[in-house]
């Protein structure tokens, strides 16, 4: 079998597929697109960085290619829909980069806290400039981590060990372990206005982009510092360049940008008070090794023996049980995120799940469908970090108890799958079914019959149950030139309170979340990515 290594990667990493001579390695770093497609078809295995995307044009190349490995988190570069069509398994390292990354995030609160880049810079000129470069202490200030998974989870560790007070937002953590690590769960307003210095961990989606922007500042201290280690496109950079040059925010440090490289003349890279690395967070020797060793050690393992390691889209199960669970498998995976996007407030943190299975899915292994269920739920916050392997392990880390229940009666579906979350006081319940042996769908919100298709960019739409709810959305979604693909309407009784899902062809801006809700009869509105 031949394995293609087509990025940079460490000697340690490449020299794993050596013990194995089953495998053949081949090198080539720095092929361009159609150099890739027209050598991936003679390969098993491809194992890369961040720099080979893997585009559907490359998978529709890749003949023989059953394993894809990213010596890394982040598979923003792989199209994993099109690889799962193909049935081709991608795997990631998730635990490689979570130290590193960390250690860089308090790097940069220190450097920022004390001028160091622009000190060095002014000394390099020739300059003494001692008292131009007062700095903080970062003793007894409040540190605010939005985003709790592995990473936000050690910055926190750390930052009690400098005597910080630290407080957090992650919608999926319960106060329990909040509690038991030592530090404060709070709503994201709150982190806002208390914090000294602000970080995100967490992965870019459509609920995150722009998540700190011009609204965000305005609630802040005047001077607070902010980090961004995360993904470039959490924080608005225009807003942010705004609020540098007006002294709002006191300094800002940025190791991922929207665009990167960013451009030359990018407003905030002229800016005293921000500093930037190129995407250092992973680039230690020893994560880099360690990431390397491991995706060479999981390719080598899937193609000698089968055995699957961290997949992104594939659960541990035979390639037999999967042809009949996998559709169950997808659906459980869309109905987790679309869940865990559309709880807000105080239902978000989750202290318990019930997975209900009734009708003709239960005659199978349920298991590999709970897990796929978990990890879609914890996705939207936790990122690439959850796959099948580790799912079940990040929610019982974050204090979620799973338990799942199992009749044979379905009702009007020959099978349905219920999702019901549950924190102390409150509950929010999605049900899922297949169409026909393939199809999936939400048929039931809470109270709410529906049928809606879990794909794509979804607003889900809360509003009394009144003439010209529907023409007034379909006017004001018109009016912005906003396509709508399908519309799906349900209502718990006539003059009630109803949902509207409306399937969009691309996402639109915060601002217009905002204006839909100053239609007549709107309460709420969420925008919704599958």
């Amino acid at each position: 079998m031949k394995v293609l290594v087509s990025d940079k990667m460490s000697p340690k990493g490449i020299a794993v597929f050596a013990a194995f001579p089953e495998i053949k390695v081949d090198v080539k770093v720095g092929m361009k697109p159609d150099e890739l497609a027209a050598v991936i078809g003679e390969y098993d295995g491809l194992a890369i960085r961040s720099a080979t995307r893997v585009t559907p044009e490359i998978i529709a190349a890749a003949d023989r290619l059953r394993v894809i490995g990213r010596a890394g988190i982040g598979v923003d570069n792989v199209d994993i829909e099109a690889a799962t069509k193909r049935g081709i398994v991608v795997m990631n390292t998730p635990q490689g980069n979570t130290i590193t990354t960390a250690e860089h995030t308090l790097s940069m609160m220190f450097a920022l806290s004390r001028n160091i880049p622009q000190a060095t810079r002014s000394m390099k000129d020739g300059k003494w400039e001692k008292g131009k470069f007062m700095g903080k202490e970062l003793f007894n200030k409040t540190l605010g981590i939005v985003g709790l998974g592995n990473i936000g989870s050690i910055v926190a560790d750390r930052a009690l060990g400098m005597k910080m007070k630290v407080i957090v937002f992650d919608p999926f953590i319960s106060d329990e372990r909040a509690s038991r690590m030592g530090i404060e769960r709070v709503g994201l307003e709150e982190l806002f206005r208390r914090a000294d210095y602000i970080t995100v961990h967490t992965p870019l989606t459509s609920e995150t982009r722009h998540l700190i922007n011009n609204d965000s500042f305005a609630k802040m201290k005047d001077g607070v510092r902010i980090i961004n280690c995360a993904r470039g496109g959490i924080i608005n950079e225009d807003d942010l360049c705004a609020a540098l040059q007006s002294g709002k925010v006191g300094g800002a440090a940025f190791d991922v940008f929207e665009q990167e490289p960013p451009a030359p003349d990018h407003p905030l890279l002229a800016q005293d008070t921000f500093i930037c690395t190129p995407h250092l967070g992973a680039s230690t020797d020893e994560a880099q090794e360690n990431v390397a060793i491991t995706v060479a050690e999981q390719i080598a393992d899937y193609l000698l023996t089968g055995t699957i390691t961290n997949a992104l889209n594939v659960p541990s199960v035979s390639a037999e049980v999967l042809k009949v669970v996998g559709p169950y498998v997808s659906l459980a995976e869309k109905m987790g995120m679309f869940y865990s996007q559309l709880c807000e407030g105080d239902i978000c943190g989750l202290t318990e799940i019930e997975v209900a299975y009734k009708g003709a899915v239960t005659e199978y292994d349920t298991s590999p469908i709970t897990i796929a269920l978990l990890k879609g739920l914890l996705r939207p916050m936790v990122g690439d970090m959850v796959n099948f392997v580790n799912a079940s392990a990040i929610a019982k880390e974050r204090g979620i108890a799973v338990t799942e229940s199992k009749t044979s009666e379905a009702g009007n579906f020959s099978s349905m799958i219920t999702l019901t979350g549950r924190n102390n006081s409150q509950s929010l319940t999605v049900s899922g079914t297949l169409f026909g042996k393939t199809e999936p769908r939400i048929v039931r919100v809470n109270e709410f019959d529906i049928e809606a298709i879990p794909a794509g960019t979804i607003l889900v739409i809360y509003a009394h149950d009144k003439p010209g709810v529907i023409g007034g959305l379909g006017t004001f979604l018109g009016e912005r030139g906003v396509n709508i693909g399908k519309m799906q309407f349900g209502r718990e009784r006539p003059g009630g309170m109803s949902v509207s899902m409306v399937q969009i062809d691309s996402p639109i801006e915060p601002v217009m979340l905002k204006e839909l809700l100053e239609l007549p009869n709107v309460v709420s509105a969420r925008e919704i990515y599958l």
